[in-house]
């Protein structure tokens, strides 16, 4: 019976082993092809020749953005406004989540529930546009963190995870005599260190690959940041290849070139936050 088990788990492991493995090829041959476009020159692009790996080996797309003296500005200045805002994100989905996890605070399933309405009631470009000239937000550097600091879905699943703390530690660090402020930080905080690392991922992401916000609320050159400067560098190919000027590039060049720049971050940041992932979420999904 036991033998009879073994071959059906090793079967069972085999199979869904091969599954991931054959999702995970799928994945990466688009990146792959991606990456490959990026080195490639502009007459093997044309040809339809590249696929997997890079024909006419050429890094002149790169090299075209890395010695953009805009680009090399936008793109430190786009790591310090990711950082900035997800420091910023983070606190604030901290001081709302914390407060919201506990049972006894009044008016918290009201204030919960305008948290959730959030999430399904968009009110549309406009009005977030007029609520930001409002505030005199237009063209600075804080129409890039506000609008957007706040993320209900993950305010509820840190609020979660604060909730599937012991009670008995929080009533501890009562009768040790510590503030809720000191509650939050010695004693809560730590708990929910994963969750917590995961979130700032989602946050850093998102500030990295937005661009509609620039568009909408920037017009100095000096708070682009990469995505826009890129999507202008897209554009100024595709203009020279329509007004008919010889150029050893395609828009296709530039494109996956600019993908590539634009997942290093990421790709760089992930390895390091990558260990929390999976707990984070599930210490933030399901209340112990």
């Amino acid at each position: 019976m036991n033998e009879l088990k073994s071959k059906a788990e090793r079967r069972f492991q085999l199979f869904w082993n091969t599954f991931f493995i054959v999702i995970s090829i799928v994945a990466l041959i688009p990146i792959i092809r991606v990456v490959s476009m990026s080195f490639s020159s502009k007459d093997a692009i044309l040809a339809g020749k590249v696929f997997l790996y890079p024909v006419q080996f050429t890094s002149e797309a790169y090299g075209r953005a890395f010695m953009s003296g805009s680009f090399l500005s936008a793109f430190i200045y786009s790591i310090f406004l990711m950082l900035g805002s997800t420091i910023v994100s983070i606190a604030m989905t901290v001081l709302a989540a914390y407060p919201l996890s506990k049972r006894n605070l009044k008016g918290g399933v009201l204030i919960m529930t305008l948290f959730v309405l959030t999430m399904y009631l968009d009110p549309g470009i406009i009005p977030k546009y007029l609520n930001v000239k409002d505030f005199k937000m237009i063209d600075t550097f804080w129409a890039l963190i506000i609008p957007e600091a706040l993320s209900a879905y993950n305010m509820i699943i840190m609020c979660t995870a604060f909730k599937g703390i012991d009670s008995s530690l929080y009533e501890a660090a009562k009768i040790d005599g510590c503030s809720e402020i000191q509650t939050l930080f010695k004693v809560a905080l730590p708990l929910v260190y994963p969750t917590l690392a995961t979130l700032a991922l989602f946050y850093a992401v998102g500030r990295w690959n937005r661009l509609s916000d620039v568009l909408y609320y920037v017009n100095s050159s000096s708070l682009y940041t990469v995505q826009m400067v890129l999507k202008q560098l897209i554009e100024s190919v595709k203009i020279s290849q329509e007004e008919g000027i010889a150029s050893q590039l395609v828009a296709d060049n530039i494109k996956s070139a600019s993908i590539v720049i634009s997942m290093t971050p990421m790709v760089i940041a992930y390895p390091f936050i990558q260990k929390y992932f999976t707990k984070g979420i599930m210490l933030g999904a399901v209340k112990g």
